[in-house]
């Protein structure tokens, strides 16, 4: 109960990250996360040894598709493009992005598929929990640095 408490103080001391460059930002959540989910899955020696690889894999995957290819699509929504987009270059930027909701959600099925052989049903939902827990907090207090 200490160290959780410890890692939530942590994280809502790390704050002053969102003024640091993207990478390194991302390094910090990412030990951060880490921390917490070894915290709150209570993994084995064995289990945690197989379980990163499979998980930071997915992770950076992830995180590739969210913050790299869906925001250059995004950039093409900047200002008014769609007021001048015609409906042939509107349909191709449907399709790119329904291919990255499509990548997104087959990477978290892959995940789970290959956590099975690790992890047992409910400790992969207790990931899903750990992690929107995670995404949470991390929000709640980039909103609350946000209105100081």
């Amino acid at each position: 109960m200490k160290l959780k408490t410890l890692i939530t103080l942590f994280i809502l001391s790390s704050i002053p990250l969102l003024a640091q460059n993207t990478i390194e930002k991302k390094n910090k959540i990412k030990t951060l996360k880490d921390n917490y989910i070894a915290e709150e899955l209570h993994l084995t020696a064995e289990e945690s040894e197989k379980f990163w690889p499979i998980y930071n894999q997915y992770s950076d995957k992830q995180f590739e598709l969210q913050h790299v290819k869906m925001k250059q699509l995004m950039a093409k929504l900047q200002d008014d493009a769609t007021k001048k987009m015609n409906e042939k270059e509107a349909s191709s930027l449907l399709s790119q992005l329904e291919h990255i909701e499509d990548d997104l959600y087959q990477n978290k099925k892959k995940l789970n598929a290959d956590l099975k052989s690790i992890l047992n049903d409910s400790q992969i939902i207790k990931l899903k929990k750990t992690e929107d827990d995670f995404n949470r907090k991390l929000l709640k207090q980039y909103h609350n640095k946000k209105s100081k």
